[in-house]
């Protein structure tokens, strides 16, 4: 029996391509919006502070995106699940699933904070953290990980209302958290000369406030978000289903920003000039493709919707459009870093610092070119997620991320290569994961031709 979802916004039917572009759009400027907490701290920290305190909160920044990525993933796979029961009609296991997903991610939350408290200098060795940075790392990272709680929040609710269709909301509490987050990064470390631990308050602060006024919103504004008692219960089939999903995207996403880890550690192997350098290019190497990124997420909620509702034309016009807007984003945005890079990097190095310079454009100029790779990879993610194949997008990542790791370690130890051959190992792993991807995607539309060829 099918029960139905008001306040939902559905996105099986209307133009696909509009549709589809209205829905990924605000969740684009959100999570560039984002980029900028840690953008700011790098910023303001590379100017006001100095090189080896960018490279401390460079290196921490690589460590966070690492823990939220366990509880976005768990969010992830969670909404996926909602999205399917959206597209189905069926709100009484909605709201079943929003009850056991909401229990699941936040108990995730609580355990990962408490490890990150008691296992940082473990985490700081793991690094590899230079000893003249450890104290700068660790100051930070013990402020910083007082924020892991309003991520959690953040981070789900965001996800639930993107599997109802409400993409809009998230980006509104973003943006006025990451306006926050500068002005306080400005007021922290510039006026009251607080140093990292300034630029980690101000960060941590902005979390928690665009985290609960988030779950506020969800809640006072969404009735399909809320969950009585009746659906307050425990059931066996939609857990097992929903842990199936949510679990596996988080295997994938941690698996991910794990091999980032490894590969940060080997970076921070080169000192702090190299990890100053590399700081600051991820930081524009993570604005330039996140909007690809967001547009896979968002191309994996309009899946998810039309799988769960069978509109078999729709998600092959839909996969269609996405992978040309996708490729053709991507080559552009390699175009511009390419050509812009060294202006780039000096938004957050000093001219003086030439080698640190020099090896961040290095870093764009090798890596940047690529970025119609990954914008495919991001899409691969999304589709597997939606049409309940989430190992898929882990065996994706683990032929991404291995071979990535593999090569960072072997290449750049040989002595005509160095630091070069970190910077090489990345888009090798993602034309690899490319074409292990494509090959069953390609299978799975050939097999739905088949069905509507044979339906009577």
């Amino acid at each position: 029996m099918t029960h139905s979802l008001k306040g939902s916004a559905s996105l099986t039917q209307g133009p696909i391509a509009s549709t589809l572009f209205w829905f990924a759009l605000p969740m684009m400027a959100g999570n560039l919006l984002q980029q900028m907490y840690n953008i700011a701290d790098t910023l303001i920290v590379g100017r006001f502070v100095g090189s080896q305190a960018l490279g401390a909160v460079g290196s921490a920044y690589t460590l966070m995106t690492f823990l939220t990525s366990i509880l976005l993933g768990l969010s992830m796979g969670s909404g996926v699940a909602v999205s399917i029961s959206l597209g189905r009609g069926d709100a009484p296991r909605m709201r079943r699933e929003i009850f056991l997903s909401l229990t699941m991610v936040g108990a995730t939350a609580l355990l990962l904070n408490l490890a990150a408290f008691l296992g940082l200098d473990f985490i700081l060795a793991f690094l590899q953290t230079p000893a003249e940075l450890w104290e700068l790392m660790r100051t930070y990272l013990w402020v910083i990980f007082w924020g892991i709680g309003g991520t959690f929040l953040y981070n789900y609710y965001a996800c639930m209302l993107r599997a109802v269709g409400d993409s809009v909301g998230p980006l509104l509490f973003l943006g006025g958290s990451a306006l926050l987050n500068i002005v306080l990064d400005l007021l922290f470390v510039v006026g009251l000369g607080a140093g990292v631990a300034g630029a980690a308050w101000a960060t941590v602060i902005s979390q928690w406030l665009s985290g609960l006024g988030l779950t506020g919103y969800a809640l006072l504004s969404r009735s399909d978000l809320r969950f009585g008692r009746k659906e307050a219960r425990w059931d066996g089939p939609c857990a097992r289903h929903l842990f199936h999903l949510s679990f596996i995207t988080a295997a994938q996403q941690s698996i991910m920003n794990f091999g980032i880890l490894l590969v940060q550690g080997r970076v921070n192997s080169f000192g702090p000039t190299i990890m100053a350098a590399f700081a600051a290019a991820v930081k524009i190497d993570s604005f330039a493709y996140m909007p690809v990124q967001d547009f896979g997420n968002a191309f994996s909620t309009f899946l998810a919707q039309n799988y769960g509702a069978r509109q078999h034309q729709r998600i092959r016009r839909g996969t269609r459009i996405a992978l040309t807007v996708s490729l053709a984003f991507g080559a552009l945005v390699s175009a511009v870093v390419f050509l812009l890079a060294k202006p780039l990097m000096l938004l957050f190095i000093q001219p003086q610092e030439t080698e640190i310079l020099a090896a961040g454009v290095q870093y764009l100029r090798t890596e940047g070119v690529f970025y119609a790779l990954i914008a495919l990879l991001f899409l691969l993610y999304g589709f597997y997620r939606a049409i309940e194949r989430p190992a898929m997008s882990v065996v994706l990542t683990v032929i991404s991320l291995g071979l990535r790791v593999i090569l960072a370690y072997s290449l750049s130890a040989l002595p005509g290569l160095g630091v070069m051959g970190i910077w090489i190992s990345i888009p090798i792993g993602w034309a690899l994961a490319d074409i292990a991807g494509c090959i069953p995607m390609a299978k799975f539309f050939r097999s739905l031709l088949r069905q509507e060829d044979s339906a009577p």
